[in-house]
């Protein structure tokens, strides 16, 4: 945390808080919106940045899109977990389908804020899940049982098959996924079969569609 001086004159801490979206234009509006309360720090663009940046300024909450390039936000967040225990997690997304809910929830998420409810919400529920609490925007609180619940497909794959279906479905070669992932193309051919046969889908074009289906990659 960083310190501001308060009414007493002494050294007040105040939260660090990371901001990933690949909209810049919606990164501004929230950096604007929290400077007023918080410590903003790295503002990244896609998840693999927001591991960097969130090893390097240690934040005490990091804010993350669902839908992100490079890594989503629930494949960044299960790392966070290991990677920077200290952060608390909030999903900041268009996401309002309980699914979604569920898959943040699962990934270690301790608040869900949607995109259009940020500006009347978002202070609030950082100061909340700094507090310890849960918070999840009222709009889809109702969804909480159903989203623990709802299972999805994804769940069959393992981390790394994840990865390369993200990767697959924002239209990268094999060459490119391998040098991204720092493993050989043979063993990203060798994911690629084990999702489609998981998932009992035949070709490159199906695979994009269940992504943007499950909210792996954005329309």
């Amino acid at each position: 945390m960083n310190f501001r001086a308060g009414s007493s004159g002494r050294a007040v801490k105040r939260p660090v808080v990371v901001l990933a979206d690949d909209h810049v234009l919606v990164l501004e509006g929230i950096r604007k919106l929290l400077e007023p309360h918080f410590e903003v720090g790295a503002c990244v663009q896609d998840g693999r940045e927001l591991l960097a940046a969130a090893a390097t300024s240690r934040p005490d909450v990091i804010l993350l899109d669902i839908s992100m390039p490079g890594l989503n936000g629930v494949e960044a967040a299960l790392q966070l977990r290991k990677d920077a225990p200290q952060a608390k997690l909030i999903f900041l997304t268009m996401h309002s389908d309980p699914a979604f809910l569920g898959a943040a929830l699962r990934a270690g998420a301790h608040g869900y804020v949607l995109k259009r409810c940020a500006s009347a919400e978002l202070v609030n529920a950082i100061r909340q899940v700094i507090r310890g609490k849960t918070y999840i925007t009222p709009e889809v609180a109702g969804d909480f049982p159903r989203a623990l619940a709802s299972g999805t497909p994804l769940g069959q794959l393992t981390t790394r098959e994840r990865e390369v279906l993200q990767l697959v479905a924002e239209g990268k070669a094999g060459k490119e996924i391998a040098t991204a992932m720092k493993i050989s193309p043979k063993t990203v051919a060798f994911h690629k079969s084990n999702i489609m046969s998981k998932l009992n889908i035949r070709t490159t074009a199906g695979l994009t569609q269940f992504a943007v289906r499950h909210g792996v990659v954005a329309e």
